[in-house]
């Protein structure tokens, strides 16, 4: 799991919530993360969607859809910088729902990234039915922030 080097970066803490109480308060849950082969990260989690997620019949509005996918993208990205790297906020997403996702029917998700780039990360993100079908999806375009390395100490002596 690491990169070029670098330790793997510890986000337990994020593992749940993300950080976020409305992931839960929909349903929405992380439970794992990493970075695979080509340095490039990925998160996954589960969704049970709750009342608050859904209309009155039942059915999880788009718009939480775009919230979980989102933020599964979001940790997928922050899995993959090094050190205090972190995303700064999402310039542009697409949400597609393909399917509905029901009131208390499990659901997983899973977001990766596409490509990291100097200032901009890509990625895309899923939620699928326990039977693999495809319900919802969405692609991102982040903004980076990439701390500047301390300048190096002058020799001593």
């Amino acid at each position: 799991m690491g990169r070029r080097g670098d330790t793997p970066k510890n986000m337990d803490r994020w593992l749940g919530d993300g950080g976020m109480p409305i992931i839960t308060a929909v349903g929405g849950a992380f439970t794992d993360y990493g970075v695979d082969g080509e340095d490039l990260g990925w998160a996954v989690g589960t969704f049970v969607p709750t009342d608050l997620a859904c209309n009155p019949h039942g059915i999880t509005q788009a718009g939480i859809h775009s919230l979980l996918l989102d933020a599964c993208m979001n940790f997928a990205i922050n899995a993959a910088l090094p050190g205090k790297a972190r995303t700064r906020g999402t310039l542009e997403m697409k949400t597609e729902c393909m399917r509905p996702a029901l009131k208390g029917d499990p659901y997983t998700m899973r977001g990766e990234v596409v490509r990291l780039a100097k200032q901009v990360a890509y990625g895309e993100a899923t939620v699928r039915a326990a039977d693999g079908a495809l319900v919802s999806r969405a692609t991102g375009t982040f903004l980076l922030h990439r701390p500047e390395p301390d300048p190096p100490s002058p020799p001593a002596g």
